[in-house]
């Protein structure tokens, strides 16, 4: 299991080649689990490469305990646990490939 300091909506967050925003946090029923995971896209528009973007879903794990405490920016904190079930990530990724109409799924790996 792992701390996970849930990150802000709507706030761009500058990275190599271009930036990345979250837009929405959502849980998905999975069973008896929750399974907590971020809509968001990326623009690469500084690259020496030429510029693009992508939408996509970062899927942060199975929610352990819920907003447990609050990191020292005011930020809510989860206690986690990383999907590590190729079988679980495949299930986890068709669902919210239908429900959020994005064509990539990350695991985020504590």
């Amino acid at each position: 299991m792992f701390q996970f300091t849930h990150p802000g909506l709507n706030t761009e967050i500058t990275a190599i080649g271009g930036h990345y925003v979250f837009v929405k946090e959502n849980c998905l029923t999975c069973g008896a689990d929750q399974i907590l995971y971020h809509v968001g896209y990326a623009v690469i528009d500084s690259s020496c490469c030429g510029t693009g973007g992508a939408a996509y879903a970062s899927v942060a794990g199975y929610v352990r305990q819920w907003h447990f405490k609050t990191a020292e920016d005011g930020r809510p904190v989860s206690q986690l646990e990383p999907v590590s079930s190729p079988a679980a990530q495949n299930k986890i990724s068709r669902i919210i490939q239908a429900k959020e109409s994005v064509p990539q799924i990350n695991f985020v790996c504590a």
